[in-house]
């Protein structure tokens, strides 16, 4: 909002007395308009990205099996490096982001 510098001003006691005016007519407005209910799934149905459609693709991954170096975390089952093993329970590995 552009500010005029030239414009007089007005004294403080008259911008205090509007500024509490105003600031109890925002308020009452708040009250009355607190809540909105909107469902997230039936707002999101109506959004289309462009190229977006996806279905026609197929995905080609090469999956290699675990190395020699590497474990898979019996919490949050990612494969890891070893050197992130920081506890053994039963047979089971657990990395470092799960127990830390």
């Amino acid at each position: 909002m552009a500010t005029d510098y030239d414009a007089p001003r007005k004294p403080d006691e008259e911008t205090g007395e509007e500024s509490i005016e105003e600031l109890k007519s925002h308020r009452r407005t708040d009250k009355q308009s607190s809540v909105v209910d909107e469902d997230e799934a039936e707002a999101a149905e109506g959004f289309e990205l462009p190229g977006a459609d996806l279905s026609g693709e197929e995905l080609l991954v090469r999956v290699l099996p675990a190395q020699q170096d590497e474990f898979t975390c019996a919490s949050c089952f990612l494969v890891r490096h070893r050197s992130q093993v920081a506890k053994e329970k039963d047979g089971l590995l657990y990395c470092t982001d799960c127990e830390g």
